[in-house]
C-alpha cells in the first residue's frame, strides 16, 4: 500500500502490494510473515538487486521464489517449513528456503535489510514514478550521476533526459508529468490507508475516562476517495489528559501544535492528525461543522439564516439580536490564543445533542455524512427524498478477484474459504486474459482448466460459498475481446476492462470500450478510467456515452473497490444509476485481505447515492444466477 517496505512496490493493473500496518513494516512485525507478505519481500529484493545491475538469473529467481510461494496455499506452506520440505518446491533452491524459513520465524531478513541499505533512498523513491522501472532508473543513475528526484527533474528540464538510449522527447515528458503528480498526490492519503490510521486513535480516545463523546470527522468521515489529514472532534470538560494522550501515542513522529483545546501530530507517512475538543453541549454542532464539506455548509448556514438562525461550530443561536457575533469573535479570540474560550452569551440550542436533531431543527431529514458535498442533499432531505443507501452488510459476495492462476497472492480454495469467513453467499473469479502476460494472463487451455476446477470446487461441497466462473478479459486495442466467443460462451460472467495502449485520444478509448461493451459476451466493464488515486491519470474517455452504451446493452459497470482506483466515481453514478444503470461493488482482490476493500466500495456507492437494489451484488445467489441466465 505504500508504508514501509511497501514503497518498492510499483502498483500496477495487476499485483497490488501485501497489506502493510501505515507508516510500518509488514504485519506481524518481528514475530514472523504470512507466505504474502514473504512473497513480497522476494519480489522487492528483487527489484533492489535489479537497481544495483546484478546477474539476471539471480533477480529472475527471486520473482520466481515469489510466485513459487504465493502459489501454495497457507496451510500446506506452514506445514512444509515446520517439517523441512520447504526445498521439495519447485522454484525454491537451497537459498531462497534459508531465507523464506527467516521470514516466517523472525519476520526479518538480515540479507534484505543490508540490501536495502546499500542503495541510495533516492533511487528508491524513483520508482514510485510512472515509466520507471529498475533498468531505466540504473541508466540514469550510470549516465546522468541522478540519485534522486530532484536531480531527475533537473534533468528533465534541460532536456538531457531526452538525448539517451532508450529514453526520447515523450519519455522524457512522461516522467515530468510524474513529478509533477507526485509533487501534488504527496499531500493526499488514501481512504483506506488513513483511517487504518483513524481507528486505533479513535479506539485510544473512546478509552480515555475524561472523554464523554469522540468522532473522526473531515474528509474521512464524508468517505471522500483521498483525505489531505485527520480530524479527531471530542468532547470533554477536563481536555489535558486527553491533549496528552493524543500527543503521546504510538507512531506520532512530530508534535506541530499543543495547546489547552486544539493538538496536532504527524505520523510516519506524513499523515497529519488534528485534534479539537469542546464542551459536551456544542459536541453535536462541532461534529457538523468538522465534516464538512465547505458547500453543505454554506448551505446550511444559509437555510438557518432564512429561518432567523445562525448556525455555526459553537451552535444553532438566533441570528439577530444580544449575543451572536460577539459569541463567535469571542471564541476566535480565545482559540488564537490557544486557550480554553470563556462562554459568552450565545448558548447552543437546548435540546439538540445528536445530528438527526441538528436537521430537524432546520425542517430536514438526517443527510448521512457521505452526501454532505452540497451536490442536492439538502433539496432532498426538505422533501423528505433522501435514498436509504446501500450498506456494507447488504453484499452478498463479488465478481472481479484473482487468484494465483494468473497474478494473485492466493489460491481458488484459499480465496473461497476468505470469501465464506466474511460471510459471502458467492465469490466470482476474474483472473487475467492471455493479453495481460505482464499479470501472467491465461491461455485458452489454462482458463478452461481453471473452469472445470471452480466446476469441481461447487460439486465437492467443500465450502458453503458458491464460486462463479469468471474472467477479466482484456478490451484489445481495436475493443475485440481477448478470447473467441466459444470460450467466453462457457463462463458464468465476463469482466471487460483496458490494461493498455492507455494513451490513445478519447474518440478512439471511447469507441474502443463501447465496441467491447456491445459484444454480447460481456457482463461488466471494469474499472472505467484505469485510473490510479494518487499515481496515475486516468486514461481519456466520454463516460457519458460509454454510460449510454452500458445502459443500452444491459451491461454492468463495475465500482471498482480497489482503495487505489474506486472507479467508476463516485460523481457519475447518481444520475447514471437512476437511468437503470447497474453496479457491483467489486474489490479487484489479489489476496485474500483484498476482499474487504469492498467497504471503500460502498463509501463511494453510497456518495453516489446507490441504493440495495441497484447493486448486483447485493442480491442472492438465486438472483444472482437468475440474472446471468437472463442476460446471456
Amino acid at each position: 500500500m505504500g508504508g514501509g517496505g511497501g514503497r518498492f512496490r510499483r502498483v500496477s493493473e495487476g499485483r497490488r502490494p501485501a497489506a502493510r500496518r501505515p507508516g510500518g513494516g509488514p504485519r506481524g512485525g518481528g514475530v514472523g510473515m504470512t507466505k504474502n507478505e514473504i512473497a513480497e519481500v522476494l519480489e522487492e529484493i528483487g527489484v533492489l538487486l535489479e537497481l544495483k545491475g546484478e546477474n539476471p538469473f539471480k533477480i529472475r529467481a527471486y520473482q520466481a521464489g515469489a510466485r513459487a510461494v504465493e502459489a501454495i496455499e497457507a496451510a500446506e506452506f506452514s506445514r512444509l517449513i515446520r517439517e523441512g520440505q520447504l526445498g521439495t518446491v519447485k522454484g525454491l533452491g537451497e537459498a531462497l528456503v534459508q531465507k523464506i524459513t527467516e521470514l516466517h520465524t523472525t519476520g526479518g531478513l538480515e540479507f534484505f535489510e543490508k540490501l536495502k541499505a546499500s542503495i541510495e533512498p533516492g533511487l528508491v523513491d524513483m520508482l514510485g514514478i510512472p515509466g520507471l522501472g529498475p533498468k531505466k532508473i540504473r541508466a540514469l543513475h550510470a549516465k546522468l550521476g541522478i540519485a534522486d528526484i530532484a536531480a531527475l527533474a533537473a534533468a528533465c528540464a534541460d532536456g538531457r533526459v531526452a538525448q539517451l538510449d532508450g529514453f526520447g522527447e515523450k519519455s522524457q515528458e512522461k516522467i515530468l508529468t510524474g513529478i509533477k503528480h507526485r509533487e501534488a498526490y504527496g499531500k493526499r492519503h488514501l481512504w483506506w490507508e488513513a483511517q487504518e490510521v483513524a481507528e486505533p486513535i479513535l479506539a485510544g480516545l473512546k478509552a480515555l475516562p475524561a472523554v464523554e463523546r469522540v468522532e473522526a470527522a473531515g474528509s474521512l468521515r464524508r468517505g471522500m476517495e483521498t483525505i489531505g489529514d485527520l480530524d479527531f472532534l471530542v468532547a470533554a470538560a477536563d481536555s489535558a489528559p486527553v491533549v496528552a494522550w493524543f500527543t503521546a501515542q504510538p507512531g506520532v513522529q512530530e508534535v506541530t501544535a499543543r495547546g489547552e483545546t486544539k493538538a496536532s501530530v504527524r505520523f510516519a507517512g506524513g499523515l497529519q492528525a488534528d485534534l479539537r475538543i469542546v464542551p459536551a453541549d456544542q459536541f453535536v454542532f462541532a461534529l457538523h461543522h468538522f465534516t464538512g464539506s465547505k458547500d453543505h455548509n454554506v448551505q446550511m448556514r444559509q437555510r438557518a439564516l432564512a429561518r432567523g438562525l445562525s448556525l455555526s461550530e459553537w451552535g444553532l443561536v438566533p441570528a439577530e439580536g444580544e449575543g451572536t457575533a460577539k459569541e463567535k469573535a469571542a471564541m476566535v479570540k480565545a482559540e488564537s490564543g490557544n486557550r480554553k474560550p470563556e462562554r459568552t452569551e450565545g448558548k447552543p440550542a437546548i435540546g439538540i445533542r445528536t445530528e438527526v436533531e441538528l436537521f430537524s431543527a432546520l425542517g430536514l431529514h438526517y443527510i448521512p455524512p457521505e452526501l454532505r458535498e452540497g451536490r442536492g442533499e439538502i433539496e432532498a432531505a426538505e422533501a423528505g427524498e433522501l435514498p436509504a443507501l446501500v450498506e456494507l452488510r447488504d453484499l452478498r459476495g463479488a465478481f472481479h478477484n484473482h487468484t494465483t492462476e494468473s497474478d494473485g497472492r492466493n489460491t481458488l480454495a484459499e480465496m473461497t474459504a476468505a470469501a465464506e469467513a466474511m460471510g459471502w453467499d458467492y465469490l466470482g473469479i476474474a483472473d487475467h486474459s492471455k493479453a495481460s502476460f505482464q499479470a501472467n494472463g491465461l491461455s485458452e487451455e489454462r482458463l478452461r482448466r481453471q473452469i472445470a476446477a471452480i466446476r469441481e470446487l461447487n460439486e465437492s461441497k467443500r465450502f458453503k460459498t458458491h464460486v462463479f466462473a469468471g474472467v477479466e478479459c482484456d478490451i484489445l486495442t481495436d475493443g475485440r475481446l481477448d478470447y473467441d466467443d466459444a470460450l467466453l460462451g462457457e463462463l458464468d460472467y465476463v469482466v471487460v476492462s483496458v490494461h493498455n495502449a492507455m494513451t490513445q485520444d478519447e474518440a478512439t478509448m471511447t469507441a474502443r470500450i463501447i465496441r467491447a461493451i456491445e459484444h454480447p459476451a460481456t457482463t461488466m466493464l471494469g474499472h472505467l478510467t484505469g485510473r490510479l488515486l494518487l499515481r496515475r491519470e486516468g486514461y481519456q474517455v466520454d463516460a457519458a456515452k460509454v454510460m449510454d452504451a452500458a445502459i443500452a446493452h444491459r451491461v454492468i459497470i463495475e465500482l471498482n473497490a480497489s482503495p487505489w482506483r474506486l472507479d467508476m466515481d463516485w460523481r457519475h453514478w447518481r444520475k447514471a444509476a437512476e437511468r437503470g444503470l447497474l453496479c457491483a461493488i467489486n474489490p479487484d482482490a489479489h489476496e485474500t485481505d483484498g476482499l474487504r476493500h469492498v467497504a471503500a466500495g460502498v463509501n463511494s456507492a453510497r456518495k453516489g447515492w446507490l441504493v440495495k437494489a441497484q447493486v448486483l451484488n447485493t442480491r442472492t445467489l438465486a438472483g444472482v444466477q437468475r440474472w446471468f441466465r437472463e442476460r446471456k
